[in-house]
Order: structure tokens, then sequence, then C-alpha cells
């Protein structure tokens, strides 16, 4: 839910009382017109915070559970699961991963059975990262809790795990429905950093680690087949459109 004017502007207030707000914006990336149609609106979005609490060195996460509606990520953090740390390691990462076990020059595993340091994984999210994170925390009855504690269709929730976006009240309320720590949607979106989220230094390379040479290789499977899919539905979607211009010709 976006934060509300009033008390966005009071926030502002108190985080950069010198700053103007032409300063502001350009500190943070943020256009003037779209900051002042959040403003007229009376609603500003949660992505208009983060950025301009990042670009004012503070702590995005602090600044957001001070509103009301988010409050509840002051309280106890909890760090993420091992599964969810693995759901935002990207396809290419995990197929770089399995290369380099499989391959003897590069050195596999070692004789203590840990896998040789490879390449940094790149930043969450990636590109099917809202879904894989639900489908890490789903128990098989995720979704209708959601939809119950929500008010969101099934069928709407899941239109936006289709489209790899969730609105960060949505990622909480997930998060809450599942048990798990509230800040794993809010990297998942792309919301917020790992760092900015309190998630530990190399944590997603550790759960990685942490995986057998066989889930590992199931993991990287199904995201290629998830993959292939997707691809093969763009294409399908791109001929259809290609044969109603030449239809309209």
């Amino acid at each position: 839910m976006p934060i509300s004017a009033k008390a966005f502007q009071a926030w502002l207030q108190g985080a950069a009382p010198a700053v103007s707000t032409a300063d502001i914006c350009r500190i943070s990336g943020i256009k003037r017109t779209t900051l002042a149609q959040q403003l007229v609106r009376g609603k500003v979005a949660e992505t208009t915070l983060v950025s301009i609490s990042r670009a004012l060195h503070r702590s995005p996460l602090e600044d957001l559970s001070s509103f009301e509606n988010y409050a509840e990520l002051a309280g106890r953090r909890q760090p993420p699961t091992p599964a969810e740390l693995v759901s935002q390691i990207a396809t290419m990462d995990l197929l770089r991963a399995v290369i380099g076990r499989s391959e003897p020059e590069r050195g596999g595993r070692g004789s203590d059975g840990i896998p040789p340091a490879g390449a940094a994984l790149s930043p969450a999210p990636h590109a099917t990262a809202v879904r894989n994170w639900v489908d890490a925390i789903d128990d098989g009855e995720l979704r209708h809790r959601v939809s119950a504690a929500t008010g969101v269709a099934p069928q709407n929730y899941s239109a936006q795990l289709t489209a790899n976006r969730m609105s960060p009240e949505l990622a909480i309320a997930t998060a809450r429905a599942a048990g798990v720590g509230l800040t794993g949607g809010l990297v998942a979106t792309g919301l917020m950093t790992e760092p900015e989220a309190g998630w530990p230094p190399g944590a997603k390379q550790s759960a990685l680690d942490a995986l057998s040479d066989g889930e590992l290789t199931a993991l990287a499977g199904e995201r290629l087949q998830a993959l292939g899919k997707a691809l093969r539905r763009q294409e399908q979607e791109q001929a259809q459109t290609n044969k109603i211009w030449e239809n309209l010709g």
C-alpha cells in the first residue's frame, strides 16, 4: 500500500530538513514531475521512499518500517531460509555452478566435499525471482491463505507471479502467510537490495554450496524447463502478432 503523502512529507522533513525538493529528486534519480504527481494524488510509492532513503545514505528498511503500514518490519527480523536464498540465485549462476562442479579441470568438489570458489553471484532480483521465491516458501496452500488474507483473487495473484512482479504490501502478506522473514519478498521484487534487507554477506553462496550435486542439477533442470516454456510462449505470441500484421498488410 502506498504511503500517505502527509506522512511522507513529515518523514522527509525530519530526514532531510535542509535539502530542497529539487535536490532530493536530483540525488535520488526521481523526476520532479513524478514526485509532484504522487504528492498531489496523496500517495507516494514505496519505491520513491526507498530511492530517497538510499540517496540520503539512510536505511531503507528502517525508514519504510517507520510508516504505519509497514511497522511490523521493525520487529524481530527473521533471516531468509536456505530455500529463499537459493530462489534468488539467477539461472545462469546455477548453470555455471553445475559446470564448475562437473569439469575436473575446474576442480569439481574438493576432498572435503566443498565446491571450489567461483565467480560472484549476480545480485537479486533476477528474471523469475518473484515466482521462484513464492515457490520456495509454498507448502501447497500458500496462495489460498494469501488470497483469504488479502482479498486478492488467486488468478490475479498468479498473474503477478507470471509477470515477475508483486506489490510490497502483498509480498509482506505472502511472507507472513508462509511464516518466513518479511524481507524476502522485498528482495525478490527488487524494492531493496540484499544488504539493505539485512541478509548476511555470502548467504546465497553458502546456500548454493550446501546443495548436493544432484539437488543442484535437478534445480537447474527445473529452471531451464520453465525458461523453455516461457520462451516458447513468447515465440508463439510473436508469431501470432506477425500473422495479424500480415493479414492487415
